[in-house]
């Protein structure tokens, strides 16, 4: 990869608070915005989602192929949630961090951070069985399909304001009560899926968004 040493041990520190999905519930808090946040949704929703995720998480790459489309076409596109995203890095930290800069390379909207990160998510498994040499290669594939230049995303990459922005969203994920990815709020309350599920449903995250729907009034 294209990364500093610098930028290698920024991201490796980064994965001191991290582990899995499952975590206990936590008192509601109020909603913090974060420099860096990406979101989708009306600003007015009475329901902000917030998702602490990973470029390199399984339960993550699961969550959003199978759940995410639903969840963003049933409460985002019709207003009713705010769907804020959240990096955090996992193994290994390098790869993780260079997918969120690809991502937001070029002053990517949003829309096209996440759909850049939907490539990932889908190949993911072929992208981390890779060498050093191939996982830059396949990024830059990434890149040049959402019209990026390989330079562009070679700068991106290396880009020590990654660094910077992933430990500040570490910083606040101990403040909200996250310690793995994905880890959800929900008006600023973790949310877990039932014991023993290895990957939240639509219908599990659904529910509860539709209670805290309610409660908003």
């Amino acid at each position: 990869m294209s990364l500093s040493r610098r930028s290698i041990l920024a991201a490796s520190a980064g994965m001191a608070v991290l582990g899995s999905i499952g975590l206990a519930g936590c008192e509601k808090k109020a909603f913090t915005p974060t420099d860096g946040d990406m979101a989708l949704g009306a600003e007015t929703a009475k329901v902000t989602l917030i998702e602490y995720f990973s470029a390199t998480c399984g339960h993550c790459a699961h969550f959003h192929m199978n759940v995410y489309p639903q969840i963003k076409t049933n409460y985002v596109d019709t207003g009713r949630i705010r769907y804020v995203f959240r990096e955090l890095l996992t193994p290994p930290a390098a790869v993780s961090l260079a997918g969120f800069q690809v991502a937001r390379c070029g002053g990517a909207t949003t829309e096209q951070y996440m759909s850049r990160l939907g490539v990932m998510f889908e190949n993911q498994s072929s992208i981390l069985s890779g060498s050093p040499a191939a996982i830059r290669e396949r990024l830059i594939e990434i890149g040049r399909a959402a019209g990026l230049s390989e330079d562009q995303v070679t700068a991106c990459i290396s880009d020590e304001t990654g660094p910077t922005r992933t430990r500040a969203f570490e910083e606040q994920a101990a403040k909200d009560g996250a310690t793995g990815t994905p880890t959800f709020l929900i008006n600023g309350t973790v949310w877990t899926p039932p014991p023993g599920t290895p990957n939240a449903t639509y219908e599990q995250i659904s529910a509860a968004l539709d209670e805290a729907l309610t409660a908003a009034g």
